[in-house]
């Protein structure tokens, strides 16, 4: 098992960064790619971007260039870095862990675990 819990949300002005953590505990953390997705108020739940254990990362189009993803295996912690914040970025935040290492990391239906999410309010 492998337990999540991620941090950091809030409520910010459209243009300001924040960061979002998520601690893991439980199983080897480094085994694992890790993932973000996010559920914006009456919308399916999105793919935002992921971190394989070697650290390479996808983005949805949506969030290129302006969200980073990183990873410290050593704190078992995944990292969203969200700049450049949009009103429509406003959603709950969810990390997840996968033991897929492949493309299979694109699609929240390959995740084994999650998180309880946390919200994000980016006010215009």
């Amino acid at each position: 098992q492998v337990q999540l819990v991620e941090s950091g949300g809030g409520l910010v002005q459209a243009g300001a960064s924040l960061r979002l953590s998520c601690a893991a505990s439980g199983r080897t953390f480094s085994n694992y790619a890790m993932g973000w997705f996010r559920q914006p108020p009456g919308k399916e739940r999105e793919f935002v971007g992921s971190i394989k254990s070697r650290g390479s990362t996808y983005y949805a189009d949506s969030v290129k260039g302006r969200f980073i993803i990183s990873r410290d295996n050593a704190k078992s912690t995944v990292y969203l870095q969200m700049n450049s914040l949009k009103p429509e970025d406003t959603a709950v935040y969810y990390c997840a862990a996968t033991f897929w290492q492949s493309d299979r990391v694109l699609n929240s239906n390959n995740y084994q675990y999650w998180g309880q999410g946390t919200q994000v309010t980016v006010s215009s």
